[in-house]
């Protein structure tokens, strides 16, 4: 550690990196120590053996009302126009006069999704008295529709609650609805509009050439050097702590930003905190035409092999291990004929094996007070700074954490 800095971060991510280069841009040396072996963090993508642009951690969307987080990272990435669109891909009860026959509608569930469920008319009516009693274009909870007193509204709550969200949260959260944080269940509406993009946010895209690309032009400044395959715990004593300090005792001079689990920081003193991870299991299907195992029908097929499913993201909520099918041309805009890769997704408990990674804060009183305990500690720590979803045991989206890296960033 010849050089001198003004400030370490830990870790390459969202986080890490937005704060890195702003404060670089402030004329500040930052060091950026990232344990992985490749910066971008979850949001890292790279080409697979077929060439497809996959998203190693799964999908990431980027989606934002705040004009100057858009602004500030337009800066590293155009953008390619992408509106995401999920569907629900359940068993059809009535069948199609033939087994294997699934129902696909939007997720949120919405006015076309009700007309799909129960029939153009049916669908129709229903959806006539949930505008009049929460109004168009509206967001409503399922939460909050299974307590409406209308035995109509409440029936058609149950099927939602039952057809899409009971099952699936049980799978990706691996508890019951009602032992979940209201924040968590709220991000699953129903919403009362025909607008079937699952986000309705002023700003959405892909970065034109991935995320990969737009954080290497993010750290490419001067007054920022990025060390790869290094833990922040090789330079800190964790249970001595001092921040102007490493295991040599020479001084540093400098904060640090932290964007990793706080629990590990200090060496899971009070406990682990509960996190859930996730298993991918990545195909690739090319050179061939075939029957998508998992279209509307069983003997719907893609044409040319080009794609796998009807959209980027199908959401299986009724049945099937996993929670999701991702598929990355439909996200990313490749041209590759004949050839596409595709992601399961599945939900369990984190453990800290080696190798799993904890993407889930699992939110309740409980696991609060765990946290709080680590904060305690953390706050005792001068010129220590936690960041992000793991620092602070928070869901964050990508602009959010930009938000609050820029704004961390300021203070600083």
């Amino acid at each position: 550690m010849e050089k001198h800095y003004d400030l370490w971060i830990a870790g390459a991510g969202y986080a890490g990196a937005v704060a890195a280069r702003a404060l670089a841009e402030k004329g500040r040396r930052v060091l950026v120590l990232e344990r992985r072996d490749h910066i971008g963090g979850n949001a890292y993508d790279c080409l697979d053996g077929a060439g497809v642009l996959i998203h190693k951690y799964g999908p990431h969307i980027f989606h934002t009302n705040d004009k100057k987080v858009f602004d500030w990272l337009s800066r590293f990435t155009q953008w390619r126009n992408y509106q995401h669109r999920v569907v629900a891909n359940i068993p059809d009860p009535e069948g199609g006069g033939k087994p294997g026959w699934r129902l696909q509608y939007p997720v949120p569930f919405n006015l076309t999704s009700l007309e799909t469920a129960f029939g153009a008319e049916e669908g129709r009516r229903l959806g006539d008295k949930l505008v009049a009693a929460y109004g168009a274009e509206k967001k409503v909870t399922i939460l909050e529709l299974r307590q409406n007193p209308d035995p109509e509204i409440a029936a058609l709550a149950d099927y939602v609650y039952e057809h899409v969200f009971v099952r699936y949260t049980m799978k990706q959260w691996g508890q019951k609805p009602e032992d979940i944080d209201p924040n968590t269940t709220a991000r699953v509406p129903v919403f009362l509009s025909r607008d079937d993009r699952y986000f309705q946010d002023a700003y959405q895209g892909m970065p034109l050439e991935g995320y990969t690309k737009m954080f290497q032009r993010m750290l490419d400044h001067p007054n920022i050097e990025v060390r790869l395959n290094t833990d922040v715990g090789q330079y800190l004593a964790l249970e001595e702590y001092d921040i102007r300090r490493r295991e040599t005792r020479e001084p540093l001079g400098c904060p640090l930003i932290y964007t990793g689990p706080l629990d590990e920081f200090f060496n899971l003193r009070y406990g682990r905190l509960p996190y859930r991870t996730l298993d991918f299991q990545f195909e690739t299907w090319q050179d061939r035409d075939y029957s998508a195992p998992h279209a509307p029908y069983p003997d719907h097929p893609l044409r040319g092999g080009d794609f796998y499913q009807t959209h980027t993201t199908v959401n299986y909520t009724m049945d099937e291990e996993f929670t999701r099918i991702t598929e990355f041309k439909r996200l990313t805009g490749q041209d590759l004929p004949g050839v596409t890769t595709i992601v399961k997704e599945y939900a369990r408990a984190y453990t800290g094996a080696e190798g799993e990674i904890p993407y889930y804060a699992v939110i309740n009183p409980e696991n609060n007070a765990l946290y709080a305990r680590y904060k305690a500690e953390a706050d005792k720590k001068k010129d220590l700074h936690l960041l992000g979803r793991l620092a602070e045991y928070k869901y964050y989206n990508m602009d959010a954490i930009a938000a609050r890296a820029l704004e961390l960033a300021e203070r600083l």
